[in-house]
C-alpha cells in the first residue's frame, strides 16, 4: 500500500487555491477518516465515495483509510472534492496509477456518476493561475471549464471512465446505464448564452426626458433614481436599460461569468456572458440575498450578480433600510467584502443602481396631489427610507410623470434600442479615448481630483453649478457627480467639453430628485 495524491481547488469567494489531497491506507480496522477542516457537506463525502467506488466496480480497501486535505488550516467546503478523494484513495490502494498534477472537480453520485458543481469557472481559473492546467470535470461542466484559456479539460460521465484512463482493469469496471435526458430547449425569454432577453425601448410611449435620462445613464454608467406615480413607466424604462448597454469585453465577460458560475442559476454556463446582467430582487429580499452572505463561506448576492450590469430596485422605499444602506460601500468601491467566521470573501460589484419609487405610499402625491390620501408624516416617513447618503451617490434623480393622451397615441414612432445603443457606443468610445490614459473607462469612475483639475470645464460653463454649491444645495460629492453627468451629456452631443447647457441639464437631473 502506498500514498495516493491528487489535487482540487478550494474557493473562498472568487479566490481559489490549490488543495492537495493525500490518501494513506494502514493495516488497521476498517475506517475512513477525513482531515483538513472539512465542512458538513464535505464530511459526507466519505459515504458518497465508498458507494460510488463500489458501484463502479472498484471498492475501497477494507482497512483504515486516512485522507488529508492540505493546507490543513484552511476551511474546505462543498462536494467538489469527491472525485479527487476517491481517485487518491484508489491510487493509495494500487488500483489506479498516479494522475500527476491533475485537478479533479466533480461531485459523485452513489451510482458512480459524476455530477456538475457550482463555481467550476473560477476554480479552473485559480488552478491554471497556479500552474495546474490538466483539469477533470463532469461532462456537464466541461464546456464551462473550457472557457479558461490554457486549460486542458477532460469531461467524464462516471467514475469508471476516469478509472479506465488511469489504468484500472477494464474487466472490473461497472459503467452505469445511460440516463435518458430531455433535449435542452432554449429557455423562454433567454438568449443562447443564458442571459435574459431585453425588451425594446421603442415600447415606451412618450417620456422623452426619462428616455434621455436612461440614455445618459447607459452612456456614462451612472446610477439613476426615478420617482413618479404608478403606471408612469418607471419599471419599463429600467428593464430596457440593459438593452442599450454595450457588450462586455473579454476580461469583464470572464469576470461576470465566473460570478454567475459560483452563484449557480441551475445549469452550467456554456459560453461567456457578453450581455450586461440585469438583477431585480423583490423588495422583501433579505440582506444576504441582495448584498451576499449566508452561513459558512459567504455567497454572492444580487449586487454581485449585477456586476458590470444593472441592479434594479423597484419600489425602493419598501426595502429594509439596512439593505439599502448596505449598497453604499459597493457604489463607491465597486466591490463587496463579506466577513464571516468561516472566511472573508471579496466579490466585485461594479453595477449601475436603478431605483424606482412612488412619491408616497398611495402613489398619488404628484402635481397638486388632490387625490393623495397620505398624511404629511406618512409621506416623509415613506421616502425617508432612502437615506441622504445613499441618494447623494445617485447621479441622475428624475421625476417621471404620467404619459399624456397626446403622447400615448402619438403617430411618431419612438427610437428603438438599437438606435440609442449606437449613440451610447459612440459616447463610450469617446470616454475610453479620453480616460484610458487616466486609468478610467467611464465618466462615472472619474475621481473628483481629475474633475476639478485636468477635466474641469470652463468657469462660464460651471457658473450655475458653483452657485448651487455656494448656497449649500449640493454636497462636494454631489458637485462631482453633476460634473460626471455633464461630461456624459457632452459626449452624447459630440462636444469636446461640457458647456453651460450640458452642466445645466446635469444639474436639472439632480434637482428633480431633490424636489421630489
Amino acid at each position: 500500500m502506498g500514498l495516493g495524491r491528487t489535487y482540487g481547488v478550494g474557493l473562498v469567494g472568487l479566490r481559489g487555491r490549490i488543495v492537495e489531497i493525500e490518501a494513506d491506507i494502514e493495516q488497521s480496522l476498517p475506517s475512513f477518516i477525513l482531515l483538513g477542516l472539512p465542512d458538513a457537506s464535505l464530511n459526507e463525502a466519505r459515504d458518497r465515495v465508498k458507494s460510488a467506488a463500489k458501484n463502479a466496480g472498484l471498492p475501497l480497501s477494507r482497512r483504515r483509510i486516512t485522507v488529508n486535505l492540505m493546507p490543513a488550516d484552511v476551511p474546505k467546503h462543498g462536494s467538489g472534492f469527491d472525485l479527487a478523494i476517491v481517485v487518491a484513495a484508489l491510487c493509495a490502494g494500487g488500483v489506479l496509477r498516479s494522475p500527476g498534477r491533475c485537478v479533479f472537480l466533480a461531485e459523485l453520485g452513489l451510482d458512480s456518476r459524476l455530477r456538475p458543481i457550482r463555481g467550476v469557472l473560477p476554480a479552473v481559473m485559480a488552478a491554471v493561475a497556479s500552474g495546474y492546467t490538466d483539469i477533470v470535470v463532469a461532462t456537464e461542466n466541461a464546456e464551462e471549464a473550457a472557457l479558461v484559456p490554457a486549460a486542458r479539460v477532460r469531461g467524464y460521465s462516471c467514475l469508471a471512465e476516469v478509472a479506465a484512463d488511469l489504468g484500472a482493469d477494464p474487466e472490473l469496471l461497472n459503467f452505469p446505464p445511460p440516463v435518458m435526458r430531455m433535449a435542452e430547449d432554449e429557455a423562454a425569454g433567454e438568449n443562447p448564452d443564458g442571459s435574459a432577453r431585453v425588451p425594446d425601448l421603442a415600447d415606451v410611449a412618450g417620456q422623452a426626458e426619462a428616455r434621455f435620462a436612461v440614455e445618459v445613464a447607459a452612456a456614462g454608467a451612472h446610477h439613476l433614481l426615478m420617482t413618479g406615480p404608478p403606471g408612469a413607466g418607471k419599471t419599463m424604462l429600467a428593464e430596457r436599460l440593459p438593452g442599450i448597454l454595450p457588450d462586455l469585453p473579454d476580461d469583464q465577460a470572464m469576470e461576470v461569468t465566473a460570478i454567475h458560475s459560483l452563484a449557480w442559476q441551475g445549469r452550467p454556463c456554456r459560453q461567456l456572458l457578453r450581455r450586461p446582467p440585469f438583477e431585480s430582487p423583490h423588495h422583501t429580499a433579505s440582506t444576504a440575498a441582495v448584498i451576499g452572505g449566508g452561513s459558512g463561506i459567504p455567497r454572492p448576492g444580487a449586487a454581485s450578480r449585477a456586476h458590470r450590469g444593472v441592479l434594479f430596485l423597484d419600489e425602493a422605499p419598501e426595502y429594509e433600510r439596512r439593505v439599502l444602506d448596505g449598497l453604499r460601500q459597493p457604489l463607491e468601491s465597486g466591490k463587496l467584502v463579506l466577513h464571516r467566521a468561516a472566511g472573508t470573501a471579496v466579490y466585485p460589484a461594479r453595477f449601475q443602481l436603478v431605483l424606482a419609487a412612488n412619491p408616497c405610499p398611495c402613489g398619488l402625491a404628484t402635481g397638486k396631489g388632490i387625490e393623495c390620501t397620505c398624511t404629511s408624516t406618512q409621506r416623509r416617513r415613506y421616502f425617508s427610507r432612502l437615506s441622504g447618503p445613499l441618494l447623494d451617490r445617485v447621479d441622475l434623480q428624475l421625476s417621471v410623470q404620467r404619459v399624456s393622451l397626446l403622447d400615448y397615441f402619438a403617430e411618431e414612432a419612438t427610437e428603438a434600442s438599437s438606435t440609442v445603443a449606437a449613440r451610447v457606443q459612440e459616447a463610450r468610445r469617446l470616454q475610453r479615448d479620453r480616460l484610458q490614459p487616466l486609468g478610467c473607462e467611464t465618466n462615472a469612475e472619474v475621481p473628483g481630483t481629475l474633475l476639478r483639475d485636468s477635466l474641469r470645464p470652463s468657469s462660464k460653463a460651471t457658473a450655475a453649478l458653483d452657485r448651487a454649491m455656494d448656497r449649500q444645495l449640493l454636497t462636494a460629492r454631489g458637485y462631482d457627480r453633476v460634473l460626471r453627468v455633464a461630461w456624459t451629456v457632452a459626449d452624447l452631443g459630440g462636444h469636446g467639453s461640457p458647456d453651460a447647457d450640458d452642466v445645466g441639464q446635469a444639474l436639472a437631473f439632480r434637482r428633480q430628485g431633490a424636489a421630489a
